[in-house]
Order: C-alpha cells, then sequence, then structure tokens
C-alpha cells in the first residue's frame, strides 16, 4: 500500500489507470487523434516560424503528451509547440551553420529547468505579477509579429520571416515586386476556407433533416471537417502541388522541402556551437557565450509559458487544480523534450479547445497523440515536403488572428481607463522594440501605478461635529495598509485639513488599515510629537491591537485609541479647552483629498452611528 501511495506522488498520473475502462479508452483514442490530425500541420509550420527545420515542430508535439500524461492533472490540456514560444524561440535561431536547433534545444532545457525551480520555490504566484490588460497587449502583439512574419511565405517570397515586426515590414514592402501569383492565390483561398471550416461547426443543418440517425451523421461529419480543417487544407495544398509540380517544368509554389523521417535521435543538448560573424568568419561559441546569447528569454519565455499553461488548466480544469503539480508537469516536459530535439512548449489553447470538444477523459489522450505523431514521423514524413509554404502560412495566420482581442478595449474603457496604458505600453513596445522588452515595460508600468497608489492613498477628510458641539477632523485613509512611501503624504494631508477646515483635534480613523511598517509607524511618531507640540491631539480610531503594537515598538509613544463613538465623546470633551498654534509651513500640494465641511444643523457622524440622527 505503501509503494502504491509512493508511486502515485511520484507519478500522479497512474492515478487516471485506477478504473481506466474501455469506453474510457475508445474516448481518449477518438480524441487524441483528433488532437493529431492538428497538432501534425501545426508543428510544422510553428517549426518553420521558429527558424528551424520542419521535423523540429513534430519532434516538440510527441514528448509534452507522454509526460503530461504521466504528471499532469488536467485531461484536457495538450502540450506541444505554440505559435507564441516559437517567435520567442526564432530570436536565437539565425545565426547558420545548424545553430538554430542547438539554440533551440538548449532552450528548451533552460525552460525546463527555470519552471522546476519556480515549482520547488512555489514561485508559480510570479504569473499573478502579469495583469490581464498587460497579457492582452502582449498577445495581441506577438500575434500581429507573427502574423507579418508569414506574409513571406503566403506571398510566395523567400528569406527568413524573423520576429522584428519592423524589419519584416520593410523587407516584404521592398519585395512585393517579386510576389509570387500561385503562392498568393493558394495562400488567401486556404485562409479564406479555413475561416469558413472555422464557422462550420455553428451551422445547424442537421435540424432539416427527420431522421435522429441522420442528424448524427450530419452532425458528426461536420464536427470532423470543422475540427480537422487545418489537416483537411494541408492535405488538399499538398496533394494540388503534388500534382501540379509534376506536370510542369516551374513549380508555382514554395514548397516546405525534404523533411528528414525517423525518430529524434535520444541525446544530450549541446552545450557548444558554430556561428556566422557578421564578416562571414565562423565563431565558436562556448556555454557561457550562448547564456550570453539568449539573455533574457531564459527567464521570460518560461514565465509565458507558465502563464499560458496554468490559464489554460485554470480555464478547463477548475480552481481545484495544484498550479505546483502543473508547473513540475510543463518543466518536466521540456526538460524530457530537450534530449529528444524539442523546441519550447507548453499547452495550447486551441489544441486543448479541440481535445475538450472531442469528449477527452483522461491524459492518456496526450499519448495516442504521440503516437500519431510518431507515426507520421516514421511514414509520412517523406510526403511533407510536397506541403506549400503558403498552405502553412495560412494556417498560422487563420489561428493567430483570434489572438488579437480587441474585445476587451470597450469594458476597460469604461471600467479602469488607468489599465489601459499598461496594455498599450506593452503592444506598441512589443512591435517597435521585442515581445521580451515589451513585457517588462508593461509589467513595469503596472508595478509603477501599484507603488503609486501605495505611496498616495486616497484620504478622505471630514470636518464634524459631536453631539455636544466639540469640532474635530476625521481621517480616513482608503487602503488597508500604511507603508514608508505613503506616510508624508498623510502627514501633508492632515497639515492641509487643518489650514483648510481649521484647528480642531485629528481623529485617524484605522477601521481599514491593518498594516504599518517601520517607516511608517516613525513618521506617525513624529507627527504626533508636531501635533503635541501645537497643543493639537492626535487619535486613532477602531486600530487594531496589532497597529497599537508596532506604533509602540516603533516610537516608544501610547497612541491614545478610541474603540468606540462613546469614548470619542468622552475624550474630545476633555480637550474643549485646548489652544491651537499650529502652524503650517510645508508647502501643499494636491492630493486625492476629499473634503466635506457639515453644517451644524445636519446630523452628526456621531450622531448616525448612535441612531439619533433626525
Amino acid at each position: 500500500m505503501a509503494l502504491k501511495d509512493l508511486g502515485y506522488r511520484l507519478l500522479p498520473g497512474l492515478k487516471w489507470l485506477h478504473g481506466y475502462t474501455a469506453q474510457d479508452a475508445v474516448a481518449d483514442l477518438i480524441a487524441g487523434i483528433t488532437v493529431g490530425l492538428t497538432v501534425l500541420p501545426q508543428g510544422l509550420a510553428y517549426a518553420t516560424l521558429a527558424g528551424l527545420e520542419p521535423q523540429y515542430g513534430l519532434y516538440s508535439a510527441f514528448v509534452g503528451g507522454i509526460v503530461y500524461a504521466l504528471l499532469g492533472s488536467c485531461r484536457q490540456v495538450t502540450i506541444g509547440p505554440t505559435a507564441l514560444l516559437a517567435l520567442m524561440t526564432s530570436r536565437h535561431t539565425g545565426f547558420g551553420l545548424g545553430s538554430g536547433p542547438t539554440y533551440a534545444i538548449l532552450l528548451c532545457l533552460i525552460s525546463g529547468v527555470v519552471e522546476l525551480a519556480m515549482a520547488v520555490l512555489k514561485l508559480g504566484a510570479l504569473v499573478d505579477l502579469i495583469s490581464l490588460p498587460v497579457t492582452v497587449g502582449f498577445t495581441s502583439a506577438t500575434a500581429v509579429i507573427i502574423g507579418t512574419s508569414q506574409l513571406k511565405g503566403l506571398l510566395g517570397l523567400r528569406g527568413g520571416s524573423g520576429s522584428d515586426f519592423i524589419n519584416t515590414m520593410r523587407s516584404v514592402f521592398g519585395n512585393l515586386q517579386h510576389v509570387r501569383q500561385g503562392d498568393v492565390t493558394l495562400g488567401l483561398t486556404s485562409i479564406i476556407v479555413l475561416l469558413l471550416l472555422r464557422k462550420l461547426k455553428n451551422v445547424k443543418l442537421a435540424n432539416r433533416v427527420r431522421s435522429l440517425r441522420a442528424q448524427q451523421l450530419i452532425s458528426g461529419t461536420i464536427w470532423v471537417i470543422a475540427t480537422g480543417r487545418n489537416a483537411l487544407v494541408v492535405l488538399v495544398a499538398s496533394v494540388l502541388a503534388y500534382s501540379t509540380c509534376e506536370q510542369m517544368e516551374t513549380c508555382p509554389y514554395i514548397l516546405t522541402g525534404k523533411v528528414k523521417s525517423g525518430l529524434p535521435n535520444v541525446a544530450l543538448p549541446k552545450f557548444e556551437t558554430t556561428i556566422v560573424g557578421k564578416n562571414g568568419t565562423q565563431i565558436s561559441q562556448d556555454f557561457e557565450a550562448m547564456l550570453s546569447e539568449l539573455g533574457p528569454s531564459m527567464i521570460i519565455l518560461p514565465i509565458i509559458a507558465v502563464l499560458g499553461n496554468v490559464a489554460i488548466s485554470k480555464a478547463f480544469g477548475g480552481a481545484g487544480l495544484s498550479p505546483t503539480r502543473e508547473l513540475v508537469a510543463l518543466s518536466m516536459s521540456n526538460i524530457c523534450g530537450a534530449f529528444c530535439s524539442s523546441m519550447p512548449v507548453t499547452g495550447s489553447f486551441s489544441r486543448s479547445a479541440v481535445n475538450h470538444a472531442s469528449g477527452v477523459r483522461t491524459p492518456i489522450g496526450g499519448c495516442y497523440t504521440s503516437v500519431l505523431v510518431l507515426l507520421a514521423l516514421g511514414l509520412l514524413a517523406p510526403y511533407f515536403q510536397y506541403i506549400p509554404k503558403a498552405a502553412l502560412s495560412a494556417v498560422i495566420i487563420s489561428a493567430v488572428i483570434f489572438m488579437i482581442e480587441f474585445e476587451v478595449i470597450k469594458p476597460l474603457w469604461r471600467c479602469s481607463r488607468r489599465e489601459l496604458l499598461p496594455g498599450a505600453i506593452t503592444f506598441v513596445m512589443s512591435l517597435a522594440v521585442g515581445v521580451e522588452i515589451g513585457l517588462l515595460l508593461g509589467v513595469g508600468a503596472d508595478v509603477a501605478f501599484l507603488v503609486y497608489r501605495a505611496a498616495r492613498p486616497v484620504l478622505s477628510v471630514s470636518k464634524l461635529q459631536t453631539i455636544n458641539g466639540i469640532n474635530y477632523i476625521l481621517i480616513r485613509p482608503k487602503h488597508s495598509s500604511l507603508y514608508f512611501p505613503a506616510i508624508e503624504w498623510v502627514r501633508s494631508g492632515i497639515s492641509k485639513a487643518l489650514s483648510i477646515h481649521g484647528t480642531a483635534p485629528v481623529v485617524l480613523d484605522c477601521a481599514h488599515v491593518h498594516d504599518f511598517d517601520f517607516t511608517a509607524a516613525r513618521g506617525m511618531g513624529s507627527l504626533h510629537k508636531e501635533l503635541a507640540k501645537a497643543n493639537v491631539p492626535l487619535f486613532l480610531m477602531s486600530a487594531h491591537k496589532d497597529i497599537g503594537l508596532i506604533l509602540k515598538e516603533s516610537t516608544n509613544i501610547d497612541f491614545p485609541t478610541i474603540d468606540t463613538p462613546d469614548d470619542l465623546e468622552c475624550l474630545l470633551e476633555q480637550t474643549h479647552d485646548y489652544e491651537l498654534q499650529l502652524q503650517v509651513t510645508a508647502p501643499l500640494v494636491e492630493s486625492q483629498l476629499i473634503h466635506r465641511n457639515l453644517p451644524t444643523d445636519e446630523p452628526t457622524e456621531l450622531s448616525k452611528l448612535n441612531g439619533n440622527g433626525t
């Protein structure tokens, strides 16, 4: 029994085998084949996007399915190559002399190690620093970059796509005279067909037939065609290219070229390589030089991979999944994949949606997908050379179009216009400078706003009266904590309130304040001394005992505290004969203060609290 529990703990996926029935196997087989028909053309296309030979996309498509079946916890998630990670990988694969695969495989290994470290250190919460607007800006920018990078393949222009938006557009517009009519026609037709087939599943043709069996047959056929549209379009385009190129002396399409057949070699990733220098000379790079070239990608790419995988797991598996377990599954998929020549992988939302719609019951469906990919590598690889690049570009473009999320702008404009700025910064800078820099700047803008809010808390300032007519100034911070950047702001706000409303006892409402840091506590001590010299009493109302302890230990001052309105009335009555001589000399800055002067004939806050309001 203990051995069984140990096995479940080391390989959580073994739990799926408990009670695994023939019906489960059939459902997983159907889903696995369906996802396999989707990942085959996508894998070939994403490898091209990453600047690698097509077979590397298939190498990346089979390891993740097996590893996740053993370690994962969400049955719908499919691990494999994605357009986003392929784009980020392409930044390091254009140095020539076979260095591209070496860099991609090494980046896959490093990504897995970083993700494993995040799992061990429980750092999965780092993805929470990336807000929704920043995520939308990042994914939308990468969708635009990916789409434009495929224009060369779509238009029949030769040369690498690259991952630089501006240079790619400059190259495309500078070579429009070399556009090939055959590739343009095939590419645009493929995009139109793919978009129409995507909408086909929404057509309710089965309702026009009375026979239940005929309805099921029609619905099933439509669903299969709509789901496997990528494979269908690539297959038709390949047959067209083969028949056309065999009959004509000059092929009107640019083809994928020879794809290496067979399984990848299981080997340790290389830690050195050779690249072509700027002057055409060969330059040997050791491990340190390769790490220097990968730079921020070694951190940003794993974080993006984790962000995508966690989002997919939450979308399909709910909130009960363990982020740490998902991190371990993703990290081991990359680490094991690196030994099989894989580029970085993560969960694919589109293929996970296909998996869910196909009725998958356990992650074992990923094993069937992996088997289909391996069969394709062994049996179909010689035929992949006839796939037109325009068709693969159409597959990518039709997929990334829906990554651009325009619909988020309208609710953001209505609810929180401030959050549009980090998203806009991320989007624009990702296009202008690069996706890594754009993401960092977007997160930096978000963090800057958080720091600003902590440093400039909103203060509600009111001049009130007790039942017996004693005036006092009530200061209500609307944040749950006061930290060192905010204390001067609070002191300035109190000084401004005294200058506006006149001198009166100051009551700081701490009902919603749950934390002080040391610097803020010392600042409160200085404020208490300043007000005491001017004979202005300072009270804390509804302060938690931890707040009082922090202030006492930091300042050695016993701040008078008030728990109930009756205490407030009693203490203020004892200070009716104070003399106020406070001179406000500090410059008063514009602040987010909410001032409210209550006429004496209106019910006071104290009377409202006691239920005596008129």
